[in-house]
């Protein structure tokens, strides 16, 4: 994968943490981009966190099982800041 497409991504996660991971425009730009990477890793993970965050919890289920990441439950802050260091590097 372009190593651009995944800074697009972390740079709209960022901005999502920015908004507190709340519905609306910068969570709206997350998904887009996750939806036009499916079946990549990092941003299947990240879709997940979306569907986590719009109380979706069956399909923030399958994003995960598609990442290959256990279901997280915590805040969504720490998710994303376990998930920028995993996928930064």
């Amino acid at each position: 994968m372009p190593k651009q497409d995944l800074g697009h991504l972390i740079e709209a996660l960022d901005r999502l943490a920015v908004a507190d991971f709340a519905m609306g425009p910068e969570w709206q730009a997350v998904h887009d981009i996750c939806q036009a990477h499916e079946g990549e890793q990092p941003f299947d993970w990240g879709h997940a966190l979306c569907h986590r965050i719009e109380g979706d919890d069956w399909n923030a289920g399958y994003w995960y099982r598609r990442a290959g990441k256990p279901v997280a439950n915590g805040a969504f802050a720490d998710e994303w800041a376990a998930m920028k260091v995993e996928i930064s590097t």
